[in-house]
């Protein structure tokens, strides 16, 4: 630890101190007395003492900071520690969410990067960009769960490196046996998947008109145009991906869910949507769900049972979703369309679909790419993945080959 840190706790374990002094007498009394008065001067006068040795300390340390820079370079001097006030629950292991930064970055992207603060190094990118601010990589996320219906029913986790998951492929078997007659043992297998991680980015063009303009909303245009670009990748590749640079799909024949049931025609039947429903074991069914795309809900909600019943239930009460047969419905443009071979109806509990975040999100510049058509690019990227863990857990409907 630096000595300007040492001096940093010092002072914060005698700022905590004396206030616990102070609120300790003004619970006897509202008037401390003169020994009282006589400690907390002292207490005070040490809090002082400190304070101009941390300015002394800081000083000499920007000045020590420069001495080391190339003189062929611009001297410039990196705070000795985070400034500017930390958002509740943030610590200083999480210099990103200072208000400092944040406005850091927001310059930043106004000025091209022309205008880089000192502070952004504490979250310079690997690849030379500079990380998201914890508030951004926040709305962000909210962004992504408002677009990306897999998010909000699938189960997120953040992974730092190859996540290995623990599956129970056997389960032991109990066998009845006379008494004295041998043991017999059965075997409980055991298997992994792994979530790695696959890079998936977009870039926008932004004029500099707007760009320079401080009355346009920067930071909200980009925010949403990379949230519902980032959505719509992700949502169609947690459904369709083949593993290959990207996730492994819901629907993906080898890894995805079990084909529950295939249809006699061309057509949905309610049979058929009932056999579905059963094809799928009854734990999974108590947290289960229907998905599928709103051109095939158009023709489920036309369907009825043999009393002439329709199996779509609508929702009467604000926040309660539609159901089917008693299951909520969620859609998404992204499953296949009513056609031959096309899985077109999901159910299942999703909540086995795993989605590895790695990492956090982070912008970059995209330098002199369009200066000469008077733009600026702007660049945002993500490393995820997500596979279903347990096949079993989602069964699919297929129209007939």
């Amino acid at each position: 630890m630096t000595k300007l840190m040492e001096l940093y706790n010092k002072r914060n374990t005698l700022v905590a101190s004396t206030r616990a002094f102070l609120d300790a007498k003004h619970a006897v009394s509202d008037v401390l007395s003169a020994e009282d008065e006589a400690a907390y001067n002292k207490m005070e006068a040490d809090i002082q003492a400190l304070t101009k040795e941390i300015e002394r300390e800081s000083k000499l340390v920007s000045i020590e900071n420069s001495l080391t820079q190339p003189t062929s370079a611009p001297i410039t001097g990196n705070p000795a520690a985070p400034v500017g006030e930390m958002k509740t629950g943030m610590g200083q292991s999480q210099p990103r969410s200072t208000d400092e930064y944040k406005q850091a970055m927001l310059n930043a992207l106004r000025s091209n990067f022309r205008q880089v603060n000192d502070v952004l190094q504490v979250g310079i990118d690997e690849s030379g960009g500079y990380l998201v601010p914890e508030e951004y990589d926040r709305r962000l996320i909210d962004g992504l769960t408002e677009e990306n219906v897999m998010r909000k029913l699938g189960t997120t986790i953040r992974t730092s490196g190859e996540h290995k998951i623990n599956l129970a492929g056997a389960k032991p078997a109990a066998a009845w046996i006379e008494e004295g007659s041998a043991l017999t043992f059965g075997d409980a297998k055991f298997s992994q998947i792994v979530l790695d991680a696959y890079k998936l980015h977009v870039a926008v063009k932004v004029t500099e008109e707007l760009l320079y303009d401080n009355a346009f909303n920067l930071e909200n245009y980009i925010l949403t145009q990379f949230a519902k670009a980032l959505g719509n990748a992700e949502e169609d590749a947690f459904l369709n991906g083949d593993g290959s640079h990207k996730p492994l799909g819901l629907l993906a024949t080898t890894g995805g869910g079990q084909v529950g049931v295939t249809t006699a025609g061309a057509n949905l039947s309610s049979d058929e949507i009932l056999n579905l429903v059963y094809a799928l074991k009854r734990p999974y069914r108590k947290n289960a769900s229907f998905l599928t795309n709103d051109q095939t809900l158009s023709a489920v909600r036309k369907l009825k049972d043999a009393n002439g019943a329709y199996l779509w239930q609508p929702s009467y009460q604000a926040g309660e979703p539609d159901k089917l047969l008693g299951y909520p419905i969620n859609t998404s443009a992204y499953m296949p369309l009513p056609a031959a071979g096309k899985s077109v109806l999901v159910f299942g509990d999703y909540s086995y679909y795993n989605i590895g975040d790695r990492g956090t999100r982070s912008f970059a510049e995209l330098k002199e790419l369009f200066a000469g058509n008077g733009m600026v690019a702007f660049l945002a990227k993500e490393r995820v993945d997500g596979k279903l863990l347990l096949p079993e857990a989602v069964q699919i409907l297929k129209i007939k080959t």
